[in-house]
């Protein structure tokens, strides 16, 4: 089936393909499988189109073939492809040939699908009992990899066109499964148009170096660097990620793979305990833009070991122990370059006003003059909380001293149960953001003295009056309304009694 094919048919073929698991195990579970299959897929699909291309090219030299298969981006070893699994789908053991095809691609590709302590497929097994017996395992993975061999699901590069079709089938399913897999699952994955937003108010540049340390599956971190690709034609940009969880970080690497983004750094480990991104003297790396969407007021963060912290990032304060916040912002502040360091993070609206601890750092942070400005999202914009959010943008280096504070939580387009950002109410926040001006009812550009008379308290509604004045209601002319009311109900009385005694009713 070699006929062209748009984003959409892929998308319902996908999506279709979880069937296989639904009513036996939950999304936040089956979702590794149908992403790594469909990973394991289309690159059996792009190495088959490759080979038949080679040999209509030179016809039936396969020690040549073999030969020219080596400027491939990856490697596909013999007995790896989807379709060995698939042709020995009815033999027993299918969950354990599965995992060493994954096994041996994995070493067939050194860094590409591993770091120096994890492997890509690590934490995810399709011989595992939490699909059942072997019998019903071996009924299930067979269904599954059926699934994928349908033609709609021929992911060759000569008909699919480009990797990009791919890729976005990839982050369409991992959407999905935050959308319907509650917060376990949207903790991973942050709504595009809120990774647009945010790419754009950071406005990446050619040569940038561009950091997430809290990647999740790196969907915000590849908008960053799509962007210098969109608006400068270049792909000049490294791309740097850590994140905590086993399963979510092989998202992250299989997901850069499938956008073609070679040059990145995605290391596994927490953040805040062990930081991986270290230069080569052991100091934290440093980054022109970092960006991230943490976790919101984490729990048990790593209060006990913050105040020996070896890189000395608490040194405006610890944050409280059942609040990781601040955290977050703490660390990507001390990673951003001395100049051109620029920082978009989401965090909880308790970030911009909650005292104590939280406080203090805070006020050391605007008094340093790092605050750029507070953008105030809509509520149920991200999956697994309906609460609003807002976007906290610092700067190395500002033009002013000032914050400018934009209320855009009334502005989205209502979903069913999740809100949008349309296309204006982004254009909007952004135009707001460039031109650096109040707007009556929508933004405030307030000075530092302003905020400490606030006692360096963010709150939106504190800076940015969205009172609306309700009309004046004038006594008299709706007393003289209702008097006219009135000796309009007794003349229809009178004419209603007037047609009754016509119709003999007295």
């Amino acid at each position: 089936m070699n006929d062209s094919i748009n984003q959409d048919s892929i998308n319902k073929a996908l999506w279709s393909a979880c069937d296989t698991f639904r009513g036996t195990i939950s999304p936040d579970t089956y979702k590794d499988f149908i992403l790594t299959m469909l990973f394991l897929k289309y690159i059996s699909d792009v190495w088959q189109d490759h080979y038949d291309g080679y040999q209509a090219e030179y016809g039936d030299e396969p020690e040549l073939i073999e030969e020219m298969m080596k400027n491939e981006r990856f490697v596909l070893p013999k007995g790896a492809s989807f379709y060995n699994l698939y042709e020995s789908r009815h033999e027993p053991g299918l969950g354990e040939r599965i995992d060493q095809a994954l096994h041996a691609l994995e070493e067939s590709n050194g860094t590409k699908l591993r770091d120096a302590s994890k492997s890509v497929f690590q934490d995810i097994s399709f011989n595992t009992d939490k699909l059942g017996e072997e019998k019903q395992k071996n009924t299930i993975l067979r269904h599954l990899l059926e699934d994928f061999a349908r033609p709609e699901m021929n992911l060759r590069p000569s008909r699919v066109g480009t990797l990009d079709v791919i890729g976005n089938g990839y982050e369409y399913l991992i959407k999905n499964f935050a959308a319907s897999g509650g917060q376990k699952a949207g903790e991973f994955y942050t709504p595009p148009e809120v990774s647009d937003l945010i790419a754009d108010l950071l406005d990446p540049q050619v040569g940038d170096s561009i950091c997430d340390p809290a990647c999740g599956s790196a969907s915000l971190l590849m908008k960053c660097g799509r962007k210098v690709a969109a608006n400068h034609d270049s792909k000049h940009y490294a791309l740097y990620g850590q994140e905590a969880i086993g399963s979510t970080w092989s998202l992250a690497k299989m997901n850069m793979f499938l956008h073609g983004e070679d040059n990145h750094k995605i290391e596994w480990g927490d953040t805040i305990r062990n930081p991986k991104l270290l230069d080569q003297n052991g100091n934290l790396m440093l980054f022109d833009i970092v960006t991230a969407n943490p976790p919101f007021s984490l729990d048990k963060w790593g209060h006990d070991e913050a105040e020996h912290d070896q890189f000395g990032r608490f040194r405006r304060g610890i944050p409280p122990k059942t609040k990781g916040d601040y955290a977050f912002i703490l660390h990507m502040v001390d990673t951003l370059k001395p100049k051109t360091g620029r920082m978009g993070v989401v965090v909880p609206h308790g970030v911009l006003f909650r005292g104590s601890s939280e406080g203090r750092i805070r006020q050391k942070l605007i008094e340093e003059n790092l605050l750029e400005a507070v953008i105030g999202l809509p509520e149920k914009l991200f999956y697994g909380t309906g609460i609003p959010a807002a976007i906290l943008v610092f700067k190395k280096t500002k033009s002013d001293k000032k914050v400018l504070f934009i209320d855009a939580s009334r502005e989205f387009k209502a979903g069913k149960n999740q809100n949008l950002l349309t296309q204006d109410n982004i254009d909007k926040i952004l135009a707001t953001y460039t031109t650096r001006q109040s707007v009556d009812k929508y933004a405030y550009l307030a000075t530092l003295d302003e905020i400490k008379e606030n006692d360096f308290n963010l709150n939106i509604p504190r800076y940015v009056d969205t009172f609306e004045e309700e009309e004046e209601i004038d006594l008299m002319a709706v007393r003289a309304e209702r008097e006219q009311l009135k000796q309009q109900l007794v003349s229809l009385e009178q004419q209603m009694e007037g047609y009754l005694k016509e119709l003999g009713y007295e």
